[in-house]
């Protein structure tokens, strides 16, 4: 879901498109979330285990909590067409700012959790030992840690962002027709006029500064 609007093959779709595929992934994460955190709950329930006492549990409650919030909050904002474009451009830094850091926290959460059940679960081997179990769960936890950092990194970088919606017409497949606005033409036309005025204007200085070093060698 973070990653949709980074990847160059889809800047050709419409930004809408790519809006409702977003608003789907994270929909259905938040569904797998809450369904995860139920059996969580019943499971502790049926065996008599304590909820909420862990620094995995305090964060990972925290993370679905803000995470409502943040897919609630993308709906009412950006999905639906009510709200003003100067709220949507001041929300826009802060949306991004905080899925990144939500994802970040899931996966700090994701880390905790898998190693508080090896700790739990393994007594006889011990998971001080390495079993087999331990070395596969350890080896899920480094996968786990190389995919937030390359969502992350896809995230960040600057070329990957999605153009604007003006320039991603000129990006459509053989045989669209991309074509300037008006708007677009005059300012073009006024940055050529702009252009010409600078080249006479710097002509006329080169002259004017000829002339004056031919008064000044006449003088001298």
């Amino acid at each position: 879901a973070i990653i949709v609007y980074r990847l160059p093959w889809t800047w050709k779709c419409s930004k809408l498109l790519m809006k409702f595929i977003h608003a789907g992934l994270n929909t259905i994460a938040m569904i797998l979330a809450i369904v995860s955190m139920v059996a969580v709950f019943e499971f502790h329930n049926a065996s008599n285990i304590p909820n909420m006492y862990s620094l995995h549990s305090w964060i990972g409650l925290t993370a679905v909590i803000f995470y409502s919030l943040q897919l609630f909050l993308g709906f009412a904002v950006f999905l639906l067409p009510f709200a003003p474009v100067p709220l949507r451009e001041a929300l826009m830094p802060i949306h991004v700012y905080s899925g990144l850091t939500i994802f970040a926290t899931v996966i700090a959460t994701a880390l905790m959790g898998i190693t508080e059940k090896l700790i739990f679960s393994l007594k006889n081997p011990a998971y001080s030992t390495s079993p087999p179990e331990a070395t596969f769960v350890n080896c899920l936890g480094l996968l786990l840690v190389i995919f937030g950092v390359l969502i992350l990194w896809m995230a960040s970088r600057p070329h990957w962002k999605r153009p604007p919606e003006e320039n991603a017409k000129l990006l459509r497949p053989i045989g669209g027709t991309p074509e300037g606005t008006e708007e677009e033409s005059t300012v073009t036309d006024g940055s050529n006029t702009d252009k010409s005025d600078l080249r006479i204007n710097s002509e006329a200085a080169r002259k004017n500064l000829k002339l004056d070093e031919a008064g000044q060698r006449s003088t001298m």
